[in-house]
């Protein structure tokens, strides 16, 4: 397997949906795609056990070296954002129990990654990854394709900072031009 395998997550307490992608010949592969559907049982904190071992054994059969997480972002159900953040939480301990590191990145920036435009739909978003990767079959629900655009859109982050370092002509001239990528 190669070093650039990316496994994107779309946390969720009721669906989990997650892609993995690699890189061959410097373009994106989608390795595989899918969704844990979790309501099936109403213990949400066995839920939260089933999002870990499932992360888990993503990490295991495909060996990331990064994951990537759609951040939660703020709605009129506080109740709602506190499942969404366990949920993610949970994701990101499988992670960094495996020593992977972690990037976040807003909804709005992954539909503007995959689609140009950061308002798409999920149809939108979904639409433009099976043409992307040709998929053959359909996902039964958009968590999983969100899930893969999460990890394409980290693919695209990482070779935008990569070809930003080629022109820099050191770490301190990087620096100088991306004060707003240094914490």
């Amino acid at each position: 397997m190669s070093s650039n395998i990316i496994l994107g997550i779309d946390p969720g307490s009721q669906v989990l949906g997650y892609g993995v992608v690699d890189t061959v010949q410097n373009k994106p592969v989608c390795l595989h795609l899918g969704a844990l559907k979790l309501t099936k049982t109403d213990d949400y904190y066995y839920r939260l056990r089933l999002i870990y071992e499932h992360v888990i054994l993503l990490i295991q059969e495909y060996k990331p070296v990064e994951m990537a997480l759609e951040a939660p972002f703020y709605g009129k159900n506080v109740q709602s954002m506190l499942k969404l953040g366990r949920a993610q939480g949970v994701a990101m301990s499988a992670a960094l129990s495996c020593n992977i590191p972690i990037v976040e990145y807003a909804p709005k920036k992954v539909k503007m990654a995959i689609t140009g435009n950061g308002s798409a739909s999920k149809e939108q978003v979904s639409a433009m990854l099976i043409q992307m990767f040709k998929l053959k079959e359909i996902p039964q629900f958009f968590d999983a394709t969100d899930g893969l655009a999460v990890a394409v859109c980290h693919y695209y982050e990482k070779r935008s900072v990569l070809g930003q370092m080629g022109k820099a002509k050191s770490w301190e001239d990087f620096i100088k031009k991306n004060p707003d990528r240094i914490k």
